[in-house]
């Protein structure tokens, strides 16, 4: 073999591999693509009762028929301890001490009531969730936001909601 088709035979050898390695680099992320699931929220609000079935007389059976609900979608219990749930209006109520059971939903009532593994009380006494528009959202122990439910005309759209703008509760 002569000195020219031994340097041939290297480069065409070594254009073979840097082929190859670049063939290999732009499979991988296709290959991670075709086994990535949509990514589902792990805890949200499910389902929402803002208006309160029959008359709105401030009863605390009133008050308790008007709630929030929050599904874990997970097999994994979550800490829901300093976690939030937050109005328009910045009426807060705070998690206190609370594991929400993978795959358990939970509902947040407004009124005074005892707490069970299934439902809390935020022990007001007075409606918190507009009838005609708010917006519900739950946040960590960090304060990122995790989900929120809106409902009724916006004057502002997404995440990051302004809080202040009065509307009346019932």
């Amino acid at each position: 073999m002569s000195a020219f088709a031994s340097v041939t035979a290297r480069r065409i050898a070594a254009a073979a591999l840097t082929a190859g390695a670049l063939v290999s680099v732009v499979t991988l992320p296709a290959s991670a693509a075709d086994h990535a699931r949509p990514e589902r929220p792990k805890v949200k609000i499910s389902d929402v009762q803002y208006d309160s079935p029959g008359r709105d007389d401030r009863s605390n059976r009133s008050l308790n028929r008007e709630w929030v609900e929050i599904t874990n979608n997970t097999r994994r219990t979550v800490n829901l301890d300093g976690w939030t749930l937050e109005d328009e209006d910045g009426h807060t109520y705070t998690f206190d001490h609370y594991r929400l059971e993978g795959r358990a939903t939970l509902r947040i009532h407004t009124g005074i009531g005892r707490d069970t593994d299934s439902d809390l009380y935020q022990d007001r006494r007075h409606y918190v969730w507009d009838n005609r528009s708010d917006t519900a959202t739950l946040r960590n122990d960090r304060g990122r936001f995790i989900d929120d439910e809106s409902w009724g005309h916006h004057r502002h759209s997404g995440h990051g909601h302004s809080h202040g703008h009065g509307h009346g509760h019932r």
